[in-house]
């Protein structure tokens, strides 16, 4: 015990050097936390494809960074995700909104912003806020009121680069995560049992282009032509290309590993601002479920398309 608490002591002292060591990282690294998180949206619609007909669907998420220190290396946020669709019926009911809350610990692993590297660890509450058994008398999910919920860890390992540029100069960046999720380690509803994706093998690509524009008409924004200044300029966002991936890994019945009908999950998405807008994207979004991550509809598979508006930790920065 004695040696373990001396390795503790040991391992806290040479984090605190390295923090105070590079406090400026630590700080930068919090805005690179902020906009790799997913992007809220709105969509008529919603995932034109699903067995079942929706008139709209929203996405509501963000990250309340709670411990963003300039002198440690690790940050932590509390994350809600709220999603609902609005079914296609008189009374357009929600039935089965999907709640998740997950709290992530962030840790820095380089010094660089530009080509930065860092871990994370989530865990996340999922549930549906029905009571009603999940089961319906005839073996049947019900999708109707039935209960889902499951806890799980999804531990990550981000890394991306943004390209040199000079001021007013375009220029891109590429985003990466590569992740693990899973589901078993604690409380779940016991219908999910061999028909629910527990684990998971994660895949995220983002490209993103940023643009600066001027103000010399008090007015509006124009875009600048590449190397040119000006007393304002406004550093954007403009396009982000979004590509998911997710595999089941576990057993499934009826299911071989190598079933992608039933395991695969991947949904390529263009997000484009247009001059007028501040931090709006439109958006479109391809994709496939093989398990509808919709709560209790995780029986469904089918591709999709979803249209709309998005939103999220934009860049959009003025400086003089």
């Amino acid at each position: 015990m004695k040696i373990i608490f001396i390795l503790i002591i040991i391992s806290a002292i040479n984090l605190t050097l390295f923090a105070q060591s590079d406090q400026e990282a630590n700080q930068q690294f919090i805005e690179r936390y902020k906009e790799n998180s997913e992007l809220s949206y709105t969509s008529p619609f919603s995932e034109i494809g699903a067995p079942s007909k929706y008139l709209l669907s929203g996405k509501l998420t963000t990250t309340y960074m709670i411990l963003g220190a300039r002198t440690l290396p690790v940050a932590f946020a509390l994350i809600p995700d709220f999603t609902v669709r609005v079914r296609n019926e008189n009374s357009a009911g929600v039935r089965t909104p999907s709640f998740k809350l997950g709290g992530t610990a962030f840790i820095r692993l380089n010094s660089d912003e530009q080509n930065y590297k860092y871990a994370e660890l989530t865990f996340t509450h999922h549930s549906n806020g029905q009571d009603a058994s999940a089961i319906n008398p005839d073996g049947t999910i019900n999708t109707y009121n039935g209960n889902f919920s499951t806890n799980y860890l999804t531990s990550s390992y981000r890394f991306g680069k943004f390209e040199d540029h000079q001021n007013g100069e375009s220029y891109n960046s590429y985003n990466h995560k590569l992740g693990l999720e899973w589901h078993k380690w604690f409380s779940y509803e016991k219908a999910l049992e061999g028909e629910y994706g527990f684990t998971r093998l994660l895949y995220d690509f983002s490209f993103r282009k940023y643009a600066f524009y001027n103000n010399e008409k008090s007015d509006r924004w124009e875009k600048t032509s590449s190397g040119s200044s000006a007393r304002k300029s406004l550093e954007k966002e403009f396009l982000r290309l979004n590509a998911q991936f997710s595999y089941a890994v576990n057993k499934i019945n009826n299911s071989t590993i190598t079933d992608i009908q039933k395991r695969l999950n991947v949904e390529l998405t263009a997000n484009y601002s247009l001059p007028f807008m501040h931090n709006v994207f439109l958006m479109a979004t391809a994709g496939y479920y093989g398990e509808d991550p919709y709560n209790i509809y995780f029986g469904d598979h089918y591709p999709f398309v979803r249209f709309g508006i998005s939103t999220g930790f934009i860049k959009y920065k003025i400086t003089n």
